[in-house]
């Protein structure tokens, strides 16, 4: 993309864009969308380097937020988009990059605070790709850093649990230590947590399942369902629907009644009796 294309672009709507396309877990836009912001950072600080090496005007922009943002966004978002494909690796080289942003030059007071916001990120982030790539003896680990920050618990957890599923552990001990704290997850009313703890409950409801602890498996899973209504994931009810059915033998009746209650909710009209 030309330089004086990337300069007319508006990286506010960019980042607005990466937003949607992560809620509706559309991948490869991401990856497309993200290229694009960083770009676009990149392309702006070079001019403003040039600028500074001249001794000329320096053109102030109008964005919400410092250009340090726009890279570190751009690195966070790629990869989120990266561990969530599996590509350990690469995911692994984006957190680096937004790991230390300090490098960017006149980063001013509001670029030092968040260039430290990205840093918080990446160790976060790190835990996840390292435990979901294999190295889970660093759940021990993890598990005190989800203590001292409990901001990062609702999708800690949810790591942990595809860590177990994936490699057969058995974390009822570290469920146990958050049971407390996890008890509140279903109050989140922001549309993030809403997604992380619909991923929770789904691998909760899996977890429960492998462990042949079939009624709690499948409470879970329609705690998935219910809360298709706030997610609007069609690909994830689907997902939930499917696990139901690979349980429903071992429901019972209460379990049944209120799966079909869940069910008339989708439908636009009352039905007749």
């Amino acid at each position: 993309m030309y330089p004086s294309i990337l300069k007319s672009l508006k990286p506010d709507i960019i980042v607005e864009m990466l937003e949607l396309a992560y809620h509706f877990e559309d991948w490869d836009k991401m990856l497309n969308t993200t290229g694009i912001l960083y770009s676009y950072a990149q392309s702006i600080y070079e001019e403003r380097q040039y600028c500074k090496a001249k001794k000329l005007p320096v053109q102030i922009l109008d964005t919400e937020r410092p250009l340090v943002y726009y890279f570190g966004f751009s690195h966070l978002m790629r990869g989120i988009v990266c561990q969530k494909q599996g590509k350990y690796e690469e995911a692994r080289n984006s957190i680096f990059c937004y790991a230390e942003l300090g490098w960017m030059e006149d980063l001013g007071e509001d670029g030092i605070e968040i260039a430290e916001e990205f840093r918080y990120l990446a160790r976060a982030n790190l835990y996840i790709v390292e435990i979901l790539s294999g190295k889970t003896e660093l759940l021990e680990g993890y598990a005190r850093f989800l203590q001292e920050n409990p901001e990062e618990l609702l999708p800690g957890l949810d790591t942990i649990l595809q860590a177990a599923i994936q490699y057969g552990l058995d974390v009822d001990g570290l469920l146990h230590t958050f049971a407390e704290q996890s008890a509140g997850f279903g109050d989140y009313e922001d549309a993030d947590n809403i997604s992380h703890y619909y991923s929770y409950c789904y691998h909760l409801a899996l977890y429960h399942k492998r462990e042949d602890r079939v009624p709690e498996a499948l409470d879970w899973t329609m705690n998935c369902l219910e809360l298709f209504h706030r997610s609007g994931h069609d690909r994830n009810f689907k997902k939930c629907l499917a696990l139901f059915e690979l349980l429903r033998v071992a429901a019972t009746d209460e379990q049944i009644q209120r799966y079909q209650n869940i069910m008339m909710q989708f439908l636009p009209f009352s039905p007749v009796h």
